[in-house]
């Protein structure tokens, strides 16, 4: 009867295991499969611009919006690339994907005000948090974006990470991309903006829904010197 009873218990094990191998398999074979399609097809949507279009209809203090439009990188000012590099990750074309300096610099920073380690995400993070993932900080999303990191550094070339980054990365509630940020912002195209209207942009992220060009505080003002500073520090970015 004991023995029933184990071999039962056994099989429900092996069962498992053998559900979640495959479950593993076929995650895995869908995220290759749909990062090699997004090397030459751009993304229709993600799953933050779905997120955020539901906390917008819930919400009553959020106009519903979702404002995008895909450009080539061609088509974006140099400046905004050089911003975003100086604002976000000024070692960009040189890491894989990890800045372990910067990592080191967020730990130590932490360790001084006791808090969580922050700000030591590179821009192929950012991008595939956008694109893969979902926006909620836990260790399971950082578990897959690092997954999906690794997977893009060795899939596409630096240029389509930028191009599809600046594509997809939010300026604002309901405004993805450049090209809806520099229309919304300064009505133009991503392709005339300044060197400042650029650093205008950048000086949004990482907080798009607190901060926006039309802020002028002290500490965003700052902000955007800043970047303009690095930006004459790391000159053009050649990929």
């Amino acid at each position: 009867m004991k023995k029933k009873v184990k071999s039962k218990k056994n099989n429900k094990v092996r069962r498992f295991f053998k559900i979640l191998l495959w479950g593993i398999l076929i995650y895995v074979s869908i995220s290759i499969f749909l990062t090699l399609i997004y090397t030459f097809v751009n993304p229709p949507v993600t799953i933050l611009m779905i997120q955020r279009t539901i906390e917008q209809t819930f919400s009553k203090n959020r106009e519903v919006r979702l404002k995008k439009d895909w450009v080539d990188i061609k088509d974006i000012s140099p400046q905004m690339i050089r911003a975003v590099v100086a604002a976000e990750d000024c070692n960009f074309t040189k890491h894989n994907g990890f800045d372990f300096s910067a990592i080191k610099r967020a730990q130590k920073d932490a360790e001084r005000r006791n808090k969580a380690p922050r700000g030591a995400s590179t821009i192929t993070q950012q991008m595939c948090k956008n694109v893969f993932l979902w926006n909620h900080r836990s260790y399971f999303r950082k578990g897959l974006e690092a997954y999906y990191t690794v997977l893009t550094e060795f899939i596409w070339s630096k240029e389509r990470i930028m191009e599809v980054y600046l594509n997809v990365i939010e300026f604002g509630d309901g405004i993805y991309g450049v090209e809806a940020a520099s229309q919304y912002y300064f009505g133009k195209s991503a392709k005339r903006l300044t060197k400042r209207e650029a650093a205008m942009l950048a000086a949004t992220l990482p907080s798009p829904l607190k901060k926006n060009p039309k802020q002028k505080t002290s500490y965003y003002n700052s902000r955007v010197s800043l970047i303009i500073h690095r930006m004459d520090a790391i000159g053009a970015v050649r990929f």
